[in-house]
C-alpha cells in the first residue's frame, strides 16, 4: 500500500447527466417526461408552491389574534396570606400548596382581608394589595423569579 494508491472519497466526480442514450442518464436526464419539474429553472419555486393552485399555507385558515410566549404569573389572594406569618416568599407559598411550583412569577391580589402582618417578597402586586399590607403592618419587596439550581453530574 502506498500514499498514492489510497482513494479518497470526498472528491467523489458528480454524475453528468443529458449525455446521450448510452451515458445512462441521458435523453431526460432523470427528470422524467413532460410538466414543469422536467423543465428548466424548475428549483426557483417558492415553497408551499403547489403548480398554480392556491399555496398550503395560504389555504389553511388563520386563528384571530396571536398567542403570547411569556409565561403568566400565577395569582395568590390576600386572604389565602392570613395563615402566613413572617416572610413569605416563592418557597413558602409552594410549600402551603399556593402555587404550582416556586420558580415562577407570583402576583398578589387584593381579595377578602388580611389580619397578620407579613414581610411579601414575591414578583408582583396590586396597588390594593400592597396598600392592605401597609394597613395592618406588613412590607413589599419586588423580588426577581428564583433561579433553578443546576443539577450535579453524576460521580463515577
Amino acid at each position: 500500500m502506498k500514499f498514492n494508491d489510497l482513494t479518497v472519497t470526498t472528491h467523489k466526480k458528480t454524475k453528468r447527466v443529458g449525455r446521450g442514450i448510452a451515458a445512462g442518464q441521458g435523453k431526460t436526464a432523470g427528470r422524467g417526461t413532460k410538466g414543469q419539474k422536467s423543465r428548466a429553472g424548475h428549483n426557483k419555486m417558492p415553497a408551499g408552491f403547489m403548480g398554480g393552485q392556491k399555496a398550503f399555507m395560504q389555504a389553511v385558515p388563520k386563528l384571530k389574534g396571536f398567542k403570547s410566549l411569556h409565561k403568566k404569573a400565577e395569582v395568590v389572594y390576600l386572604d389565602r396570606l392570613g395563615a402566613l406569618t413572617g416572610v413569605v416568599d416563592n418557597f413558602t407559598l409552594f410549600e402551603n400548596s399556593m402555587i404550582s411550583t416556586p420558580y415562577t412569577k407570583v402576583k398578589i391580589l387584593s381579595r377578602g382581608e388580611i389580619k397578620t402582618p407579613v414581610t411579601l417578597k414575591t414578583q408582583f402586586a396590586s396597588k390594593t394589595a400592597i396598600e392592605a399590607l401597609k394597613k395592618v403592618g406588613g412590607t413589599f419587596e419586588k423580588t426577581p423569579v428564583p433561579a433553578r439550581k443546576p443539577l450535579e453530574k453524576a460521580k463515577k
